[in-house]
């Protein structure tokens, strides 16, 4: 995640740790509930990050299933009649010329609303941001899983 002017990403905190001294406890709650609140923050801007490309993909989708509705409106009117007497000039009954029309129209409203439906899959539904806070919440609780658990060093003088 890029850091954009005056904020941090999740990995980074501003606090300053003095070399050898030791910081009271109250210092390091301090400094645990602002790192918290800073990887909180982190993840609502995930969120809205993944909220967004989502919304994109929806409004996509739904612009080319009324694309359809309209070119499907459009052939019936401007071209069905046209092609059915078209038909109808090469000898093929009148009731079988309108017959191939509609299915004709049928299938190229199909397609559009087939390409809109692959469109919607390709929704992610916050992928990232849920496995993120799951490891978030397991790493809290101390009960993370995976073998990388952070290490934190014991102060070696007392």
């Amino acid at each position: 995640m890029i850091a954009h002017e005056g904020e941090t990403t999740m990995a980074q905190t501003n606090t300053s740790r003095a070399n050898g001294s030791e910081q009271s406890l109250g210092d390091l709650v301090a400094l645990a509930a602002k790192d918290i609140s800073q990887l909180i923050r982190g993840e609502i801007s995930l969120a809205k990050i993944e909220l967004a490309g989502d919304l994109k993909r929806v409004a996509i989708a739904a612009a080319l299933l009324a694309m359809s509705a309209f070119v499907g409106c459009l052939m019936l009117v401007l071209l069905c009649f046209a092609f059915a007497y078209g038909l109808m000039a090469l000898h093929i009954w009148g009731w079988a010329s309108f017959l191939i029309v509609a299915g004709t129209c049928l299938l190229l409203i199909g397609l559009a609303a087939l390409i809109a439906i692959l469109r919607i899959r390709g929704v992610t539904g916050l992928r990232t941001t849920r496995t993120t806070v799951q490891e978030t919440i397991s790493t809290l609780r101390g009960s993370a899983t995976s073998a990388k658990k952070p290490e934190i060093a014991a102060p070696t003088e007392r």
